[in-house]
């Protein structure tokens, strides 16, 4: 009776395993075939089955033709202290990567974090999805993907190029706190930070980038001066400096 109990109950468990990969690439899917095709920036929301709805701001180059495969960049907000995020992927665009890296022509997409902290199982699983509707809708180069952020955003940037290296292929944080080790780091990075930096201190990330450039990875930091924390689109110009930057990643 347990063999046979087995032998029914298997074949139910691989189906369902294949019926939830399913659905997932119907969902992926079902939201890529809303995305708008016609450059400009949008700002939409993206519906999951029995999770938090994620809203983002989706900025597609002028010249962006399905036939032609485009870099894309995951630009990652501040932190909004203790108030709503909804929004804040929009401004981190409209602030700071949108003009930083209009040079790429790349498709840039800005998501709102979900209840906090980007290093969290909620936003990972938000992040996630949202790049694979974006990947789905878009003629997106798969090798060319890179993540920025600024503050919480920039340590978040730290974070999902450690945990996600098949997905980034290049990460640039911006006035972050960068993880306590760099030990097995892959990702090539390009790191912006301010020595007068009044919230996230200076010495960290350029401590974390000399390791990096010690374990032989590619990484640089550009290091500003005269620009406190909260100056946000002062940065433009040393972001600016990482498209070439990326260009020689990619080649």
């Amino acid at each position: 009776m347990r063999l046979e109990s087995i032998r029914l109950r298997f074949p139910a468990v691989v189906a369902c395993g294949l019926l939830s990969l399913l659905s997932l690439a119907a969902t992926a899917q079902d939201a890529a075939d809303t995305l708008p095709l016609t450059p400009g920036v949008y700002h939409l929301n993206l519906a999951r089955a029995g999770e938090p709805t994620v809203g983002y701001a989706i900025s597609v180059p002028p010249d962006y033709s399905s036939s032609t495969p485009v870099p894309l960049i995951l630009a990652l907000h501040f932190g909004v202290g203790g108030g709503s995020a909804t929004g804040a992927g929009g401004d981190m665009l409209d602030i700071l990567v949108g003009p930083g890296l209009a040079s790429l022509g790349a498709i840039i997409v800005a998501p709102d974090s979900v209840r906090g902290n980007w290093s969290t199982p909620e936003n990972e699983k938000a992040v996630t999805a949202l790049i694979d509707a974006v990947t789905a809708g878009y003629a997106v180069d798969r090798k060319k993907i890179a993540v920025t952020g600024f503050s919480m955003g920039g340590s978040g940037s730290w974070h999902f190029a450690q945990k996600f290296p098949e997905i980034f292929s290049a990460a640039i944080p911006i006035a972050s706190r960068p993880p306590e080790s760099a030990a097995g780091w892959k990702v090539p990075v390009f790191a912006i930070h301010s020595r007068d930096d009044q919230v996230a201190p200076f010495t960290p990330a350029d401590t974390r980038i000399a390791e990096l450039q010690k374990a032989g990875v590619n990484a640089r930091m550009i290091a500003l001066a005269g620009i406190s924390h909260y100056q946000t689109h002062r940065f433009q110009d040393a972001l600016r400096q990482a498209a070439p930057w990326l260009h020689e990643v990619w080649k």
